[in-house]
């Protein structure tokens, strides 16, 4: 943070920002942070007509990390039976869209800085932070900032959102309807096709590249050389980065939970013009409207992920989801990811995926947690390609879990895997605590187990495991070989130094391979379940 706001000069901003054009974008002032306490230097990204009243912007009057919504302007709702009314709003709004551009055109010329809201970014901070501010948040009064230091790497200090996120920072995460606070991960490109959106929407995934934090893709820094390749992927980077800086959807309702999204997710034009969408919590579709998802609960009879349930330990459940048989729930799933994700790259085709849905249950049904997916079929033999804890339930261990599960899969296939590569900082960090702990846990019960012993047993790739070990100073080259060296001291000092991790329990897990069944092997069975 740049300081602190002991007086903040609203007043005086509001008399200045009368008298001044519009904030241009681009250009860098002090913002007074959403805790209304703080100040920060930001930089302006984006503006639209005010839309937030001044009387109710400043920020001690709401809830610390929450936005005041706005009424949806488009009253069209994604399912069939809308009634005359909605309809009949659609067209009265559509045909006052098709003429406020004329109207904005003639009132420009007039316009100044209070007559808009302005999208921030906080240097320094997460993309995720950044948020529609009205003018008296902006400190127009102390003028134009400097814009923020460069490093030696050319790339400004407050471009620390190019780095993968935490799942555990989650301090804006979510809450509950009622506004108590509540406790979420692109890789290579792939061409799609438009999979149909059916009312829930559309929109699939090429899948990310993570680990258990959300850790992003790697960008090849600290090389020598820099390929073409990688050149282009910096432009289809930076490129991504323009399109997604602003988010198109503020919040989303979702079962009994609130949650403030984090990133721009690439929904369908028309359910891009309202700050919050509903969300069916069992089916994934989502509206514009709370009465359209009343009508729709009342009708949808699904209660749990359309797939096979593979795993159950108590109220935990994982499904299995194959994104070809069940493409609009796959792509909707994708959707509403992306809305946590920074770097994941979608499109419209799931069909080569998998999806293994983690839900906790209640008498009402299956409630969706998280989710990790991976390809059927990997030449390279990777057995996670995105992974992903939904906001209100983060910081419970779940992210481990996902990545045990992976890996039981794995074995089960009798083969080794590894996540999609490069992984960044972060997914290093995350994979690099699960590894340790399984390889230690091995060494400690069998010391003498050679790195082909321990990538059978653990179905951990021979590479994560020398990298690995390597990291705990426990193996060395030794006559063009890897030798490993035990001490089993260490080894207890390590293993009682790390943080006991929720894993996924083989007696728990009844698979058969991909689209092979489950606990509960057919749609019909799962239903008569419930």
């Amino acid at each position: 943070m740049t300081g602190v706001a002991k007086a903040w000069p609203r007043a005086k901003i509001l008399d200045t920002a009368k008298d001044m054009s519009p904030v241009a974008n681009g250009s860098y002032y002090h913002v007074l942070w959403r805790d209304g306490k703080q100040i920060n230097l930001a930089e302006v990204i984006e503006s639209r007509p005010a839309r937030i009243p001044l009387e109710d912007s400043a920020t001690t009057k709401k809830p610390a990390g929450k936005k005041r919504g706005r009424p949806c302007k488009t009253e069209v709702s994604s399912e069939v039976e809308a009634d005359d009314e909605d309809r009949a709003g659609h067209k009265r709004e559509a045909a006052a869209a098709a003429a406020a551009p004329q109207a904005a055109t003639e009132d420009e010329s007039q316009k100044n800085a209070s007559d808009f809201d302005y999208y921030v970014h906080y240097c320094g901070y997460d993309r995720r932070l950044d948020e529609w501010v009205a003018v008296d948040r902006i400190d127009v009064v102390s003028g134009l900032q400097p814009p923020p230091a460069v490093n030696g790497h050319g790339h400004s200090h407050h471009h620390h959102h190019r780095q993968a996120q935490s799942a555990s920072s989650s301090a804006l995460a979510a809450t509950k309807p009622d506004g108590k606070q509540n406790g979420a991960v692109g890789g290579r490109k792939r061409k799609l096709e438009d999979g149909g959106g059916g009312g829930g929407g559309g929109g699939g995934a090429t899948e990310e590249l993570t680990g258990e934090s959300g850790a992003l893709v790697g960008t090849g820094r600290g090389r020598g050389r820099v390929s073409k390749a990688e050149l282009s992927q910096a432009a289809v980077e930076k490129e991504h980065e323009e399109i997604t800086k602003v988010k198109n959807i503020q919040f989303i309702e979702m079962g009994k939970y609130e949650v403030e999204t984090w990133y721009y997710s690439p929904f369908p034009s028309e359910y891009c013009d309202t700050e919050r969408l509903y969300v069916c919590e069992f089916c994934l579709k989502y509206m514009k409207k709370k009465k359209t998802l009343q009508r729709h609960k009342a009708k949808c009879d699904l209660r749990h992920p359309p797939g096979d349930e593979i795993y159950r330990e108590g109220n935990l459940s994982v499904f299995e989801v194959d994104g070809k048989l069940n493409k609009i729930y796959s792509q909707n799933l994708c959707l509403l990811a992306k809305l946590f994700l920074d770097h994941k790259t979608l499109y419209y085709d799931v069909d080569p995926f998998l999806f293994y849905v983690l839900c906790e249950s209640d008498e009402k049904g299956y409630h969706v947690v998280g989710y990790f997916s991976k390809e059927k079929n990997s030449c390279e033999n990777y057995n996670l390609a995105c992974i992903l804890t939904f906001p209100p339930y983060q910081r419970a261990g779940y992210g481990k879990f996902l990545i045990s599960l992976s890996y039981e899969l794995t074995k089960l296939e009798h083969k080794v895997g590894s996540p999609e590569k490069p992984l960044s900082d972060l997914g290093k960090l995350s994979y690099r605590s699960y590894w340790s702990m399984v390889l230690l846990s091995i060494l400690r019960e069998a010391p003498s187990a050679s790195i082909k012993d321990l990538s059978q047993r653990s179905g951990i790739k021979v590479e994560d495991i020398i990298s690995t070990l390597q990291c705990l100073n426990m193996i060395k080259h030794f006559k063009g070989q890897h030798v490993i060296v035990v001490n089993k001291h260490e080894v207890k000092a390590h293993l009682e130094g790390m943080k006991k991790m929720r894993l996924a329990k083989p007696d728990c897990l009844s698979w058969q391979g991909p689209g092979g069944g489950g606990l509960l092997g057919t749609k019909q069975q799962k239903k008569n379940a419930l």
